[in-house]
């Protein structure tokens, strides 16, 4: 199994690859994120030590029943070979209705089939109110004339 794009990555490669996680992120579908994923791949999510697969669909699954209307960009800001760091916001609600949004960090590793072996993110919680929400799309992939983080001032 591979996922293209490849390392070592360039700026069109890199920002090709990000982009389809958030896709993939946004389609909120565990069983299809996880496939980007080694079968051994290692993840620290805030607390949270995962590995492999299964524990990957495992927390994607508890994560977006508990963060409601999630929606997500993410942004390149930095590569080398086959190593990036990230940068991301997204927005969600809790069962009480408490809009949030979500500020962090990621550092990705890939393998050389283009799968992502480790993830490590750093995350903020920031509650905010249904008129400060600024990611306005339906459920799924961000609309390509939407803006990013950078054009929100994020």
């Amino acid at each position: 199994m591979s996922r293209p794009p490849f390392p070592p990555f360039d700026l069109e490669s890199a920002t090709r690859k990000v982009r389809l996680a958030e896709d993939a992120w946004n389609s909120q579908e565990p069983e299809q994120v996880a496939l980007a994923y080694t079968t051994d791949s290692q993840w620290r999510n805030r607390v949270e030590f995962i590995r492999g697969r299964d524990e990957i669909v495992a927390f994607l699954t508890r994560k977006w029943a508990a963060e409601q209307d999630y929606r997500l960009i993410k942004e390149l800001w930095g590569f080398r070979n086959n190593r990036m760091a990230v940068r991301f916001a997204y927005e969600w609600h809790d069962d009480a209705e408490q809009w949030f949004r979500s500020y962090g960090n990621e550092v990705w590793e890939f393998d050389e089939a283009g799968l992502m072996r480790y993830r490590f993110a750093a995350i903020n919680d920031l509650p905010i109110t249904p008129s400060d929400r600024l990611f306005h799309w339906p459920r799924g992939r961000r609309p390509d004339d939407h803006p990013g983080l950078s054009d929100l001032g994020l």
